[in-house]
């Protein structure tokens, strides 16, 4: 009895700083993973900005003569008058 008496201040010191050290620890962990998710966030919104900046070109270039006639060989597979297309059958 005398024993745990004298030490135990001792004791308690040491479950104190082991807590507080199992506290740092957790809390570490916490931040690694919080710091991971930013970082995919973070390539996300980059990746949509890249996105709206295209979107934007294309907003601003949907009436100009080149898009359309761009959009009418492309999806429509619509030919000027007396122009020449070859097909390749290999395709």
């Amino acid at each position: 009895m005398k024993i745990i008496k004298k030490h135990y201040k001792k004791i308690l010191i040491f479950i104190a700083v082991a807590y507080i050290i199992n506290i740092f620890i957790s809390q570490q962990k916490m931040l690694n993973s919080y710091n991971s998710e930013i970082k995919v966030y973070q390539a996300q919104i980059d990746k949509e900005k890249e996105t709206k900046e295209s979107l934007n070109n294309i907003k601003e270039n949907v009436n100009s003569p080149e898009y359309i006639e761009k959009i009418a060989r492309e999806r429509l597979d619509m030919y000027l008058p007396n122009e020449k297309v070859y097909i390749d059958i290999g395709k």
